[in-house]
């Protein structure tokens, strides 16, 4: 184990493997609060050399000032370097940067979710074989301290539920659907245009990134093993206007969750847009703002609220973890904070409920043909499925005569409203795919 120290000036040592937007905005963060981090910490950071994929490419002033490389050994086999921090995205190369860093007795610190929601496991045991650290906060909610939270200042409640906006991209495409009656293809436009979404917004709307990002919050939660594969999720693209539309008449707005409980039986762990009663501070946060709600034992319920993304949102987490590092480099391993809040030995595999066995309500939407009994035939698949309607709404017949159906139920078994709308699906009546949303009520 290579044991990091600061150098006799009292300086820190940090190397940068990415120099984009995030990268630019923590060597700008790190330059205007020196002083603080200096006062707070005992010690200066000096950002050392920073890894990029062009040396001509123009970049901010802060980060001009920083020598740059193209070879990753000159951060990686640096011995001077004691703090690596990863900004790259993706998971290769930065799994086996991450690694060589981590074995070369390095400390790291990562802004990047898919890593550690793939390799984190990996990555945590390599770190503890080598007495160092790898610290992730900006890998989910950006500015919000929600790891830390989760790990540190809750470490006395046993949480049994996490459940957020964790994704800004489809949060600010669901706002613009509902104040501006947008189609989900004009609200992703204009995530483009204003650079909230990528060129190929597939991990965001179709929420992977949420689901990296709750597999990570789930084990920190529950004590459990980080279990990406195992999330259920669903994206927002198939959503319209008149889901939306018909979830405001009814007292509801649609949110993208991601939705982490824990029961008896075991843990749902899920990603899907639902609908949220307008009254809940959820139901509210607009824009590409994240938020976080947990609930334990001890605490009852918190939201934590904040940007999730962003150059400077996420280079305040990228720095508060460089911080806490610069706080512990000397101390011995065991006296460190667990990387997910638990000692190693004491993580265990918990039973995943599949979501079949989720129980919740749901709103439905069907287009039927407007005549005697049609009605009375969806009823009744849905009573002999054991699927309970709390809410009925028909609006007017078209002029082809097919009439709009939208349904609340009550909460059941996903696998039960399964075989209804299997036998509901092969009525004669029913034309168009059937909608169907899950409802999530909290607790009130």
């Amino acid at each position: 184990m290579t044991q990091t120290t600061q150098d006799a000036d009292g300086r820190v040592a940090v190397g940068l493997l990415g120099l984009g937007t995030v990268g630019s905005g923590t060597i700008t963060l790190l330059r205007r609060s020196a002083a603080e981090i200096e006062r707070r910490c005992g010690a200066r950071i000096e950002v050392r050399r920073a890894l990029v994929r062009d040396l001509r490419r123009a970049r901010s002033a802060d980060a001009e000032a920083v020598p740059l490389t193209l070879e990753p050994k000159d951060i990686l086999e640096d011995p001077q370097i004691q703090i690596v921090v990863e900004l790259m995205g993706g998971l290769e190369p930065a799994r086996t940067y991450v690694e060589a860093a981590l074995c070369a007795g390095k400390h790291v610190v990562t802004a990047n979710k898919a890593l550690i929601a793939k390799h984190g496991s990996a990555l945590f045991r390599v770190a503890d074989e080598h007495g160092v650290t790898l610290s992730f906060e900006a890998a989910v909610g950006g500015g919000i301290p929600i790891i830390k939270t989760l790990r540190e200042s809750l470490a006395s409640n046993r949480i049994d539920q996490v459940i957020g906006i964790v994704n800004g991209t489809s949060n600010y495409i669901l706002t613009e659907m509902a104040q501006g009656d947008a189609s989900f293809e004009t609200a992703l436009a204009q995530a483009q245009a204003l650079g909230y979404a990528e060129a190929d917004p597939t991990f965001d709307v179709e929420g992977i990134d949420a689901a990296h990002k709750l597999s990570i919050l789930a084990a920190i939660a529950f004590g459990a093993p980080i279990t990406f594969d195992a999330v259920y999720t669903e994206g927002i693209s198939h959503l319209t206007a008149v889901d939306i539309r018909f979830a405001h008449e009814l007292g509801y707005r649609i949110k993208h969750l991601a939705i982490a409980i824990r029961h008896h039986e075991g843990i749902e762990l899920r990603v899907h847009p639902t609908l949220v009663p307008a009254h809940r501070l959820m139901a509210n946060v607009a824009g590409v703002m994240n938020a976080v709600f947990v609930r334990g034992d001890a605490i009852g319920e918190a939201l934590l609220y904040g940007a999730g993304a962003g150059a400077a949102a996420t280079a305040s987490a990228v720095v508060a973890d460089i911080t806490d590092v610069m706080r512990v480099i000397e101390a011995e391993p065991r006296y460190r904070v667990p990387h997910l809040g638990f000692r190693a030995g004491a993580i265990e595999p918990q039973p995943l409920l599949p979501v079949s066995e989720v129980v919740t309500a749901y709103y439905l939407r069907l287009a039927v043909i407007d005549h005697p009994g049609a009605l009375a035939e969806i009823t009744r698949a849905l009573a002999d499925a054991g699927v309970s309607i709390e809410s009925l709404r028909q609006l007017p017949p078209s002029e082809e005569g097919v009439a709009t159906l939208v349904l609340l139920t009550h909460g059941v078994k996903e696998a039960q409203l399964d075989a209804a709308l299997a036998r509901i699906g092969q009525l004669d009546v029913v034309r168009e795919r059937i909608t169907r949303l899950r409802l999530h009520q909290f607790d009130e």
